[in-house]
């Protein structure tokens, strides 16, 4: 009997069907475990303009889901891709732990279809001889391994990076399609599977590009033993994948060619990144034996030197070597070092990309073939010596020390500033990563370290326009609004049409009362850029600070529209609705700020007042107990708890409340107004004529017949001479 007619049937060794389940449940148990810490991790890096500014996932169903902008960075050209975040925006919007899951979940799915295509190849013919009676415990080990392995983390954990698992799970969706179909009696479902999946990658990734080669490549090795063979009977599967290389260009070329980030012409020569990849194909490497440092992002340096290049060009030349002398002599050992070059391919040979030359997720599924073949040597060796024993010592101490090490790596990524610390300290002439630290220093108000960031960031480039942002938006938060001018003004002259730079600039002329200038500045943003949500509420701000609140409305209005999630939006409208005295619509644009944001002070102090005027006084007070638990600095927080403590007739706490709010804040004019009230409760007639003084000394008005009760009470007016 040929070994095709072996393939046709499924005489595969029999096995109880609980040792398979039991090596399924103990990958996802591991998986689950070794990511349990990552579920609260925020949106980094890429996750900002791909998930939160992606304005094509907000509507599942619109045809845009599937045609993302080429702001959208790591989503534009994978559609497949963007659709998933398009489900995950549809359950729960911008909550993190549901894009957490969703990459847990296809992880797992992946690991799981590993373990199907190790077991199943281990079972075909050409090798069940050797490996058949322990295939099930081998292929746990392999996809074990490879599911924890911390080298993963950034593809599962970094949550837009979802794309190396989903195109990883495709692949390998195609390989099982194709040894599933070609072990059973009636293969084509499973032929019909292994397509859709290689074309669901190609709309996915365009690592996909190498699957149908190398599926013929394992059909050859593997299955059949002859490629003539493999040609001969399964002619129609090869040219079916072969088709998806058309939806790859297609979604590629419409994409241009993602959104400028691949291809060339993009400011780094063929050369330049070709020989860089060298060093990075020998790191990855490393990786795989010590996974550490691991560092997010490692920029985009070239290697120039010879030291840089030579020694890695050796080491890679020799591998090639090794895979090309036992592709012939030893085909199934050679099968897994081309599927490792032809998998790294399209990141890893000439084609550049220019924004980033090494990234971790890019072993995601190469990290497979490395495992494999470590697993099956370490079989052999260990089999060979008698020492099966130590095999099954050793086996849980590496998981564990794998585990382990993913554990602690999701650690970092509950932290940007964690995050970009490890960058900076392991890829220090990274100017991305100073800029990057640097957002998140003045994001946090810590706005001397952002300004040394940003500083160091342009010591590296000088024409680096997000870096003279970021340093304008700096200098503007702490008042020194001429530098700041001076860093906008050159991002202009850098880069004329950037809608960020006019933003900002805007921003400074508002903190410095130039609102016509602010304002002008904000509509060429909004001109350049049509979509730019921030800009839209800053443009509210000014409007509102000029006292045109109409038009405030309206462009806070505009802001959510383009960035439902935009909390601050929602904060500030509700403001505006307070004032008008549209109390109702206030809570609700209150309430949705704080959903959208939970940590959101200012809304929950805001909702305080608006709570108190409808009468909801324990409500009231409640959500200002909580401004204060998030911000006990907060003086407005206490002076509106202490205005529903006086409501409450907790005259006591109230005043306890104010003299608090004022500590804080001196010039806050409404809690001296308020303080007085309440002593003229208590009868303190001189320390409440003494609070209505600093009220009218910072610009207040008091009110008329107030001030009649507390001179018929006190028996004098409010100069200080008694009443006739």
């Amino acid at each position: 009997m040929t070994s095709i007619d072996k393939e046709k049937q499924s005489g595969l060794p029999s096995e109880s069907p609980w040792r398979i389940w039991a090596a399924l449940g103990i990958v996802v148990l591991a998986v689950c475990v070794a990511y349990s810490n990552s579920l609260h991790g925020p949106f980094v890096f890429d996750d900002a303009p791909s998930i939160i500014a992606n304005r094509s996932i907000r509507q599942l169903w619109s045809p845009q889901v599937l045609a993302a902008p080429p702001e959208a960075v790591t989503t534009t050209g994978r559609p497949v891709v963007n659709l998933t975040l398009a489900i995950n925006y549809a359950i729960g919007e911008l909550a993190v732990e549901g894009y957490h899951v969703v990459n847990i979940v296809l992880h797992l799915l992946a690991a799981l279809t590993l373990f199907g295509v190790v077991r199943r190849t281990l079972l075909l013919p050409s090798l069940s001889a050797r490996y058949g009676t322990c295939s099930t415990e081998l292929a746990l080990v392999v996809a074990l391994f490879w599911a924890v392995h911390p080298l993963q983390t950034e593809s599962v954990t970094y949550i837009v990076q979802r794309a190396e698992a989903i195109v990883g799970l495709f692949y390998l969706l195609t390989l099982y399609g194709l040894v599933r179909g070609a072990t059973a009696v009636k293969g084509r479902a499973w032929y019909a599977a292994a397509w859709g999946a290689c074309a669901l990658g190609m709309a996915s990734k365009e690592v996909m590009v190498s699957a149908p080669l190398v599926a013929l490549l394992y059909d050859g090795v593997f299955i059949t033993g002859a490629f003539k063979e493999s040609w001969h009977r399964r002619r129609r599967l090869w040219l079916a994948l072969a088709a998806t290389w058309i939806l790859l260009a297609f979604v590629f070329l419409l994409s241009g060619s993602r959104g400028g980030s691949a291809g060339f012409g993009l400011g780094m020569t063929v050369w330049e990144y070709a020989r860089t990849q060298f060093g990075c194909i020998i790191h990855y490497l490393r990786l795989v034996f010590w996974p550490d440092p691991l560092v997010l992002d490692y920029g985009y340096p070239i290697a120039n030197s010879a030291a840089e290049i030579v020694p890695y060009a050796i080491a890679v030349f020799v591998l090639m070597a090794a895979t090309a002398v036992a592709l012939i002599r030893r085909p199934k050992v050679g099968f897994l070092g081309v599927a490792f070059f032809a998998i790294l391919a399209p990141t890893s040979s000439i084609v550049p990309l220019a924004g980033q030359t090494e990234a971790e997720h890019r072993m995601y599924l190469p990290l497979a073939t490395v495992v494999i073949l470590v697993v099956l040597v370490a079989h052999g060796i260990l089999g060979r010596s008698g020492y099966k024993k130590v095999a099954y010592g050793l086996v849980p101490v590496v998981a564990l020390a794998l585990g382990w090490r993913t554990y602690q790596r999701n650690k970092d990524y509950q932290s940007e500033l964690t995050l970009w610390d490890k960058a900076a300290a392991h890829a220090p002439l990274n100017d991305r990563a100073y800029l990057s630290r640097a957002d998140v220093f003045r994001r946090t108000g810590r706005f001397d370290a952002a300004i040394k960031d940003y500083d160091r960031c342009l010591a590296l480039n000088p024409r680096y326009v997000k870096c003279y942002i970021g340093r304008g938006n700096s200098y503007s938060s702490i008042g020194r609004y001429q530098e700041s001018l001076k860093d906008f003004e050159r991002a202009i002259k850098l880069k004329p049409n950037l809608a960020d730079a006019y933003n900002g600039r805007g921003g400074v002329y508002g903190d410095m009362g130039r609102l016509d200038e602010a304002i002008k500045d904000f509509d060429k943003a909004i001109q350049i850029d049509p979509e730019f949500a921030e800009a839209y509420f800053n443009r509210g701000n000014a409007y509102r600070m000029k006292g045109d609140m109409d038009a405030a409305i309206e462009n806070y209005g505009m802001a959510i529209k383009i960035l439902p999630s935009y909390a601050e939006a929602y904060g500030s409208r509700g403001n505006i609705l307070d004032e008008r005295g549209e109390v109702d619509a206030a809570i609700k644009d209150y309430d949705k700020a704080i959903a959208l944001r939970p940590e959101y002070t200012e809304a929950y102090s805001n909702r305080c007042g608006a709570l108190h005027l409808k009468g909801q006084i324990e409500a009231a007070i409640r959500d200002c107990n909580k401004a204060i638990d998030l911000n006990p600095g907060f003086a407005e927080a206490y002076s509106n708890r202490g205005n529903a403590f006086q409501s409450k007739g907790r005259v006591d706490e109230a005043i306890r409340d104010y003299d608090k709010a004022i500590e804080l804040k001196p010039d806050l004019a409404a809690a001296y107004l308020n303080r007085a009230i309440a002593l003229f409760q208590t009868r303190a007639y001189d320390q409440a004529w003494s609070d209505v003084k600093r009220y009218r000394e910072l610009g207040g008005t008091p009110s008329p017949s107030f001030l009649a009760d507390l001179a018929r009470a006190s028996g004098r007016s409010e100069e200080g001479s008694a009443r006739p």
